[in-house]
């Protein structure tokens, strides 16, 4: 149902550098698209894909209170991986990986450069 998420940033070629690290290192993701306002990753044509964007009004990029997007990991591992390779690029940690809720569910939570959230989880 998803077909993309998008964050703002307020320093993109940082943004940039930081998610073409984080997703394709880890997830295997590359840049489908790229404009001079913002980059867009994915994995595979027809699949969600991640965007990362200056905000078309202009105005500086703000984080939403309440808004998160959570990657899609293939386990533990890499929900582990996800959560430190983030962390080495300069997110700040929001939750550690482990087990959430009944144990059937495995995340972590980090923020990017500009404070916007995310999640790496998987169902374990």
């Amino acid at each position: 149902m998803i077909a993309y998420t998008c964050v703002g940033t307020n320093q993109l070629e940082k943004a940039v550098a930081f998610y073409e690290a984080l997703l394709g290192e880890v997830l295997g993701a590359s840049i489908f698209f790229r404009t001079p306002d913002g980059v867009g990753f994915g994995v595979e044509p027809g699949k969600p894909m991640f965007a990362v964007l200056r905000p078309f009004d202009g105005k500086p990029a703000t984080v939403g209170n309440g808004v998160m997007i959570s990657l899609a990991a293939s386990g533990p591992d890499q929900v582990r991986a996800l959560h430190a390779k983030a962390l080495a690029l300069g997110a700040t940690d929001e939750g550690a990986p482990g087990p959430r809720g009944d144990g059937a569910f495995f995340a972590a939570y980090f923020r990017d450069l500009d404070g916007n959230k995310l999640a790496a989880f998987c169902h374990a």
